[in-house]
């Protein structure tokens, strides 16, 4: 590993000013610690926040929006029993990610922020213009197929890798974040960029900003009956999704008032369906409407390196977690939470 400085500041505003080329922010280093022993990552210096104070707390305004500190560990978070009613589909997608051991250790903040799992980024000595701008990309060509399908790009086919970040975006999450210019607020959906002409940026955060917080609005919450994540994975367990759904809606009278839908893995950030949620408001829920409403949030999809049968697993799944969403939230968690194993009753019919 190269030799780093390592520095540990007691507030946002001075981690901030401990910024520098190449720093890097540390939180439960599940990502980063991992990619500096490959020598994916090289940071001249590592800013240890994990001691920043008020940034551990889970609090519930007057209005019911709930506000979240950056270095709340997910395994509280999808465990705090008040949270888990109001945002059932982002604590079953917390508990997908992962193991137990690492959703102990691993922060919200570093959650939103985890880089990449494509192979080509997290070898050192492969092209990659995410990791090394202007060097290429092995993945195309290359032998990994679980590439996006939606906004990728000749400079960049990667994916982005979290569970937590789709029904984020799908419920209008708010990123507060500090920088050198002060406190601002980012949309979820506006936090991570698609590739282009620069990879390098993975999201639209200016040099030196620190997440400190995220912020889910109140009227999440209205979604809360009908609400579910839905993972497909290589295996039930410690796998990143080849795709995933996190879908929501409000009924009224027996059709959707509103509708959330959200795909992940599919692009190198996460997905909003917004012409698939115009599609379902107003309508009686049901096998066809979903089927439709799925191939409406894949329009535009296109294989990037022969993996065109994602395009039919994120359609597939997308519509599946409608119906799991239509078929109402269960009482308790799955034991296998996000699975597709879990939803074990007739959703053909939902």
């Amino acid at each position: 590993m190269k030799p780093f400085d390592f520095v540990q500041p007691r507030s946002a505003r001075d981690a901030v000013a401990q910024w520098g080329p190449d720093a890097a922010y540390l939180g439960g280093g599940t990502n980063l610690v991992d990619l500096m022993k490959t020598g994916a990552l090289q940071p001249a210096r590592v800013i240890d926040v994990t001691r920043l104070p008020g940034l551990d707390r889970i609090e519930v305004a007057a209005d019911g929006a709930v506000r979240i500190g950056a270095l709340v560990r997910n395994a509280d978070l999808a465990r705090d029993a008040d949270f888990a009613v109001r945002a059932p589909m982002v604590a079953e997608a917390l508990l997908a990610g992962a193991s137990g051991q690492l959703r102990n250790a691993a922060t919200l903040g570093g959650n939103l922020m985890q880089h990449t799992r494509c192979p080509y980024f997290m070898e050192p000595d492969a092209a990659c213009n995410r990791r090394a701008p202007g060097t290429g990309c092995d993945a195309i060509g290359g032998a990994w197929d679980n590439a996006a399908i939606l906004g990728h790009a000749p400079s960049c086919i990667a994916t982005n890798p979290s569970d937590l970040c789709v029904p984020l975006a799908a419920l209008d999450a708010v990123v507060e974040v500090e920088g050198p210019d002060g406190a601002r607020d980012i949309a979820l959906e506006e936090l991570h960029r698609l590739p282009g002409d620069a990879p390098e940026r993975e999201t639209t955060l200016a040099p030196g900003e620190l997440i400190v917080a995220l912020r889910l609005p109140a009227e999440a919450a209205a979604f809360a009956g009908h609400a579910r994540y839905l993972k497909v994975r290589e295996r039930t367990s410690y796998a990143f999704a080849l795709v995933s759904a996190a879908a929501a809606m409000r009924l009224e009278g027996g059709r959707i008032a509103e509708a959330r839908l959200a795909l992940g893995a599919v692009a190198a950030k996460p997905w909003r369906a917004r012409t698939a949620e115009k599609m379902l408001a107003g309508q009686p829920p049901g096998p066809d409407l979903f089927a439709r409403a799925a191939e409406a949030a894949l329009a535009g999809a296109a294989p990037a390196e022969g993996n065109g049968w994602k395009i039919d697993l994120a359609r597939r799944t997308a519509a599946r977690a409608l119906a799991a969403a239509a078929a109402g939230t269960p009482e308790r968690m799955p034991a296998l939470p996000a699975s597709p194993f879990s939803l074990s009753e007739d959703l053909s019919h939902a």
